[in-house]
């Protein structure tokens, strides 16, 4: 050990420890303080810049069909391929940081995004769309492994009682990125051509990954010598509080991408609301997810004594009746209002989520279960749209918000039925 140096503890970090300097001027508290908030900044720069640059596209695409030739749902794909790569990779990531340096895996992450974004700029450029999309998957990886390793990192970085409010101000980190990069890639577009947008919101990760490694510089973040076993495992995959906490994600993810997706075209079509206009009413979803996503564990924590599970049921309850009611209002003020309702409930679930998860499972699954959490979330995601428009497509837009009502209902169900965590 070096000299006139200590090992202590990382505050709430369940055995991961760091170097402090004896000597310095700043006390040890200040020191593990500074570092704890080093390290949730660092994360949510990387997956703030992996979500703007996963959304990027959707906000040119009907330059990208131009300049690649190809039609809506070959578009479609340059950002639902995201989606289903992190469905994919999810559970694989999670038991990867089980095992291995948080901050080796965080680093080569980075990377990850970075190659990303200069390999899609590349293949724009040349108009290679089969390389576009595989770069797009490449994004999707570092995405979702940024996603899992922020979500259980962050919560063993602080204390218990201000675990659910740090992990849902970190997964504020996805609205905040939706919100940067819809409104930053016309403007980056219509400076540097299209493809620009890739690298440009890619390399907000180099900043990210700087300032992680800089507050982890002295601790060794890692699982790998918490590596969980077979049975261990096996348990978590056969527990039904967890398939419980994941199947109330897959619906709360549904119910939000369904209204991004598909709330443009309603309002212009039922309400004769310009486009431009439909869209930036529409971005309130993903802009008040930033404080819904934070509120769920101050919620928790202040209102039902950091009970959880009274959230998720009161979150559904109101989340129900909303989104049903959009298919029978008649005012464009009451719509948006619904809207704003609607989305602060999901997002308030969501943000709750990651963290309530970790509070139920063994501590050498925790990577785990947050990536199957994410992974069953994201499905939601990516086959919520989809359902919708198939219904939109047959019965019309008012039988796929009674369908979206149907499954808050069942969200109410399940929650009533979530574990708490002891």
């Amino acid at each position: 050990m070096p000299p006139n140096r200590q090992r202590n503890e990382y505050e709430g970090s369940g055995g991961e420890y760091g170097y402090e300097d004896t000597k310095g001027t700043m006390s040890t508290a200040d020191r593990s303080r500074y570092s704890t908030l080093g390290l949730v900044a660092g994360l949510f720069l990387l997956s703030t810049a992996a979500a703007a640059y996963e959304i990027a596209p959707a906000s040119v695409l009907p330059v990208v069909r131009g300049a690649l030739d190809i039609g809506p749902t070959a578009a479609g794909w340059l950002v639902s391929v995201m989606y289903a790569t992190a469905v994919l990779a999810s559970v694989p990531v999670g038991f990867l940081l089980d095992r291995v340096s948080v901050r080796r895996a965080v680093t080569v992450g980075g990377g990850a995004l970075l190659v990303a974004g200069v390999w899609g700029w590349y293949a724009a450029t040349l108009g290679a769309y089969w390389w576009l999309l595989c770069s797009r998957v490449l994004g999707g990886i570092a995405y979702v492994l940024f996603w899992n390793a922020g979500a259980n990192t962050v919560g063993r970085a602080v204390s218990p009682e201000r675990r659910a409010t740090a992990v849902g101000v970190f997964t504020a980190s996805a609205p905040v990125g939706f919100t940067l990069g819809q409104f930053g890639s016309p403007l980056i577009a219509g400076r540097f051509g299209w493809p620009a947008i890739l690298p440009a919101f890619a390399a907000i990760a180099a900043l990210g990954v700087a300032v992680f490694a800089l507050a982890t510089r002295r601790g060794s973040l890692g699982g790998a010598g918490n590596e969980p076993d077979r049975d261990g495992v096996a348990a978590l995959l056969t527990d039904r509080a967890v398939w419980t906490l994941c199947v109330l994600c897959f619906l709360a993810y549904a119910l939000y991408l369904f209204l991004n997706t598909w709330m443009p075209s309603y309002l212009v079509e039922n309400f004769d609301v310009p486009l431009a206009v439909s869209g930036l009413l529409t971005a309130l979803l993903p802009a008040v997810g930033i404080v819904a996503r934070s509120s769920g564990g101050v919620l928790s924590n202040r209102l039902f004594g950091r009970r959880r599970r009274p959230v998720a049921i009161v979150a559904f309850v109101v989340a129900a009746p909303a989104v049903t009611s959009v298919a029978v209002v008649s005012g464009v003020g009451l719509l948006i209002g619904l809207l704003v309702v609607v989305g602060f409930t999901v997002q308030v679930v969501i943000g709750l989520l990651f963290s309530y998860i970790t509070e139920i499972v063994a501590a050498d699954v925790q990577a785990t279960a947050v990536s199957m959490l994410t992974s069953v979330g994201l499905f939601g995601a990516f086959v919520g749209p989809i359902v919708a428009g198939e219904v939109i497509s047959r019965a019309g837009y008012r039988p796929a918000f009674l369908l979206a009502g149907g499954a808050g209902l069942l969200g109410v169900v399940l929650a009533w039925r979530a574990p708490e965590p002891a």
